[in-house]
């Protein structure tokens, strides 16, 4: 919703300002169609050239969060502590009984109570991993840390694609803008012999190029990608949690202290409370009872 409200207050400030101060839209509203088709286009397909296929899907899929915000909310930061939980307690007290859980996820009654993690590939693919390669007895629990380093490193690295494709997008929509306005000047050029009057107006309707360029990159497409990138990095807390509470397990704490020390390393303002995050422990203790 927010970004709904900053997208009208771009338009209304800028377009308000314009008109406030004596400006008129005739000359912007003839020039923009040819001006947004050049500069739009030009955009589009440089976006194409430097991106393939996996990437422009990618991109476009990753501009609703833009509107809809990081995918986990505090809820989500507690039922993954509960999740990680259950299964360090049955990989202590019951190894075996473990491998059905990470062995097959989607059908396990322990995953089944948090269906929305249970649909998240990398979340799921992270734990069962770990889990799987923790059951190997690592004697050096540091081998497994640089291997979870790594792989959310490339993660993150393959998450902050769309970021990176959009910015430079915006990085290179000035310059077209001014590609599509020295065209504009070109054109007012084979028409010197027209009266002043004209000329204005051709000369005006050719910097709609040049505003039109700077405007898009720096009033929308740059901070979409400033969004995006926001984002991901928000949501990238949520795999850290992951790699901090297994860690903590693959060194053999309690596991009462294994999610502590991922509530601990969770941001404030998705943290969940001590209180709230021990009354769920309970119940599951209560339920496993």
């Amino acid at each position: 919703m927010i970004g709904i409200i900053g997208i009208v207050v771009i338009f209304v400030m800028v377009f308000g300002g314009y008109l406030a101060a004596g400006g008129k839209m005739e000359i912007i509203m003839k020039s923009l169609p040819f001006e947004l088709a050049m500069i739009g286009g030009a955009a589009i397909g440089a976006f194409l050239i430097a991106n393939d296929g996996a990437g422009v899907k990618q991109t476009l899929r990753e501009l609703k969060k833009v509107f809809k915000g990081p995918k986990w909310l505090p809820g989500d930061y507690r039922d993954m502590l509960c999740l990680l939980f259950e299964l360090i307690r049955i990989s202590r007290s019951n190894p075996v009984g473990l491998e059905e859980h990470i062995e097959n996820p989607h059908e396990s009654s322990i995953f089944g109570k948090y269906p929305k993690i249970q649909h998240d590939h990398e979340a799921i693919d992270l734990i069962c991993d770990t889990l799987r390669v923790g059951s190997m007895n690592y004697d050096d629990p540091h081998q497994v840390e640089e291997v979870l380093d790594k792989r959310m490193e490339t993660h993150l690295h393959h998450a902050l694609h769309p970021s990176h494709a959009l910015q430079t997008v915006a990085d290179g929509l000035p310059a077209l803008g001014i590609v599509a306005a020295v065209l504009g000047v070109i054109k007012t050029m084979g028409s010197i012999d027209q009266p002043p009057e004209v000329l204005g107006k051709m000369i005006g309707g050719a910097l709609v190029g040049t505003f039109l360029g700077v405007f898009l990159a720096y009033g929308l497409v740059g901070p979409f990608a400033s969004k995006v990138k926001q984002v991901v990095e928000e949501d990238g807390h949520f795999y850290t949690l992951i790699r901090e509470v297994l860690v903590a397990n693959l060194h053999r704490h309690p596991a009462n202290i294994c999610i502590e020390v991922g509530r601990q390393n969770t941001p404030h303002h998705v943290r969940p409370s001590f209180g709230d995050l021990e009354d769920s422990l309970r119940a599951l203790k209560q339920e496993a009872a």
